[in-house]
């Protein structure tokens, strides 16, 4: 347990609020459109399956979890599974990757959203990065008060952004009559692989359920409730993305949705309730991505911070005053700044579920063979959470190889750069003491 944890200090209804605070966010606002333009007008059936893998996906996190409380969270699983190795430490830093890539698609999509109610022709395509960026900075200098405040203002936030969302999608599902132009049973405008890459995509809108498992060492009876909490999570979030998409369904056509993807839940308020739909849409959009930006960026330090505690990365303060911590925050939102600029929406979408579902067959991996009896978890679950990880992972590849290289090459060095400088890094320190920490 972490120094800075209080046990039973969250409750069940904590721990969901900040489950659905993560999921609920950039989640919907900006994959919606990036789903929709590989799934076609299948889209809602791909967050439906991508809500189904999740849950599958869920069960080697909430066995291990039930039986081992703590707030190491991912770190911790992946210890137990594989021991003080580049395994643990390189998938680690995966999923630690995949969130800051988080960071900069709730970033992007902040900005995008933002722009919809500022009218500045030809200026947009460089304020995107710089409005991105100016959020990032926000982020840092909130996240420089109290944890306290910060974890307050998630929980509010994330009831907010679950019923500001939820009767959006309600309004649009009453102004469009149930009558739904973006949908179709027999879609021409999508392939099977094209669709399971939608899905792949579609995972990162419910993958914020692992930020529970970090909560076990703060959570009133653990043993219980950090599976409960992730299971009513998942399935609150399921039946908002699914009413989200139904009402952009019912006000756009599949090509309206394609191509106004980066906003689309702004551009679905149009037909439905007008300008003023519009303003309520990015306001509320605003919101939800700015409260998303602060909370993971309290989340991913937070958990950067604790591998340098475990001696699982390299930590130097670089004449920067402040605790372990702090440090973490600099170099968390820096890096979110340049995945910022560097890559547009559905660069940064993708890159961000390959990183973590390549983690996520580590662990159901790990706990399959060196944890299945341990923990009592069923084997066949743990095949099936793997075979549909590799057939959304494979989809998703072959999809970003016909249409966007750029996504490939960067997953390629992002992977050789984590598990050679963890490898190194791991050989060159005090084994002994590294084993200690972990």
């Amino acid at each position: 347990m972490s120094s800075n944890s209080k046990k039973d200090a969250l409750t069940l209804g904590g721990a969901v609020a900040m489950g659905t605070g993560v999921m609920i966010g950039a989640g919907i606002f900006a994959l919606t459109g990036q789903v929709a333009e590989l799934a076609g007008t299948w889209f809602p059936l791909a967050f439906l399956l991508a809500g189904i893998v999740a849950a599958f996906s869920s069960y080697s996190y909430i066995k291990v979890c039930n039986k081992y409380p703590s707030s190491g969270g991912i770190a911790m699983i992946l210890k137990k599974a594989y021991g003080p190795n580049t395994i643990t430490g390189a998938s680690a830093l995966l999923m630690y990757f995949s969130m800051v890539i988080n960071e900069s698609l709730v970033a992007r999509t902040f900005a995008t959203y933002t722009l919809q109610a500022i009218d500045i022709p030809g200026k947009k395509t460089l304020l995107v990065p710089a409005l991105g960026v100016g959020l990032l900075v926000f982020a840092f200098f909130v996240n420089l008060m109290s944890n306290k405040f910060i974890q307050k203002f998630s929980y509010v936030m994330a009831f907010v952004k679950v019923g500001g969302l939820g009767l959006l999608a309600i309004g649009g599902l009453w102004v469009s009559g149930l009558s739904f132009d973006g949908l179709s049973v027999s879609p021409q405008d999508t392939g099977p692989l094209s669709f399971m890459g939608a899905i792949a995509l579609g995972i990162l809108a419910f993958k914020g359920f692992t930020t529970i498992t970090n909560s076990g060492g703060d959570l009133k009876d653990a043993e219980k409730n950090v599976g409960r909490a992730i299971v009513i999570s998942l399935g609150i979030c399921l039946v908002v993305y699914l009413l989200t998409c139904f009402a952009v369904a019912g006000n756009l056509s599949i090509g309206e949705i394609v191509k106004a993807k980066n906003f689309v839940l702004a551009e679905a308020a149009r037909p439905a309730f007008g300008d003023w739909g519009v303003w309520i849409t990015v306001a509320f959009a605003i919101a939800a991505t700015v409260s998303g930006v602060i909370a993971s960026a309290f989340a991913v330090s937070r958990m950067l911070a604790m591998l340098t505690n475990m001696g699982i990365v390299p930590h130097s303060h670089f004449g920067m005053p402040g605790d372990i911590q702090k440090h973490t925050l600099v170099y968390t939102i820096v890096l979110a700044m340049i995945l910022t600029v560097l890559f547009d929406l559905s660069s940064i979408a993708s890159l961000g579920a390959i990183f973590y579902i390549v983690m996520d067959i580590v662990i159901h991996w790990g706990v399959l063979k060196h944890l299945r009896k341990d923990v009592n978890a069923s084997p066949s679950i743990l095949i099936t959470a793997i075979i549909l990880d590799l057939l959304a992972l494979s989809a998703l590849i072959w999809v970003k190889i016909q249409s966007d290289m750029k996504v490939i090459w960067a997953s390629i060095i992002g992977f050789i750069i984590i598990f050679a400088g963890e490898k190194l890094f791991l050989t060159y320190t005090n084994p002994e003491k590294q084993k200690e920490k972990l």
